[in-house]
């Protein structure tokens, strides 16, 4: 999972930022408003967090424009401004949900995955064959057994099940998953695959995690 935190003090940025890597998201953080609504036009994510008072644009501004273009990802407002009228703007512009300051990173987090679930209201699973990968309980089996995976291992696989059907290209997987955005060795992604593949015991006649060469990698049922 790919965030998005436009936040311009510094403390509550780190803060945020440790905190959702610990927990295996990718993240990218925008110092102002402009280079914040230029990532957040640009770049794929699964949610962003907007300051609403920056330099540059507004938390409010971005998020407008993102909804001008049709940009439906979630949007949290990270505020001190909780009055009814300031409520009523901000949902106005498509914001989903506020988070007042200060605040817990317990709630934060709860708050991104109420917004992180399915529209169905279900309990989020993936398949990949006799897989089963259960984002909430931040579990993986294999047929019925469960596989002990690193938090690093969880989102590679993840991603790569969520994705079920498409090749992923190395420059993707390194973006998403490591939040990496310069030329990098990404052979650690070989090293992770195969530990995964030993973990999940995939033999040749499993072909579910399918190297294409000089591209990427793909799952497949």
């Amino acid at each position: 999972m790919r965030v998005l935190v436009v936040e311009d003090e510094t403390g509550i940025a780190n803060f945020i930022k440790q905190g959702l890597e610990e927990e295996a998201y990718a993240v990218d953080v925008a110092d102002n408003g402009v280079t914040g609504l230029d990532w957040a036009m640009t770049n794929t994510y699964d949610i962003m967090l907007l300051d609403w008072m920056m330099p540059g644009k507004t938390g409010l501004e971005i998020c407008q424009q993102i909804r001008k273009h049709h940009i439906a990802t979630p949007v949290i407002f990270l505020t001190a401004r909780d009055t009814l009228q300031d409520t009523l703007q901000g949902l106005q512009a498509g914001a989903n949900d506020y988070i007042k300051k200060p605040f817990h990173f317990e709630e934060l987090l709860e708050r991104i995955k109420v917004q992180l679930r399915p529209n169905s209201g279900e309990h989020e699973r993936f398949t990949l064959g006799d897989i089963v990968l259960d984002v909430a309980a931040h579990q993986v089996c294999k047929a019925g057994k469960e596989v002990a995976l690193t938090q690093k291992e969880f989102a590679l696989l993840e991603y790569l099940i969520r994705n079920k059907g498409k090749v992923c290209r190395r420059s993707r997987i390194i973006e998403s998953v490591w939040d990496i955005h310069f030329d990098y060795n990404t052979g650690v992604i070989d090293v992770y695959i195969n530990a995964i593949r030993k973990k999940l015991e995939l033999d040749k006649d499993e072909d579910l995690i399918q190297t294409v060469r000089g591209v990427g990698y793909i799952a497949k049922d």
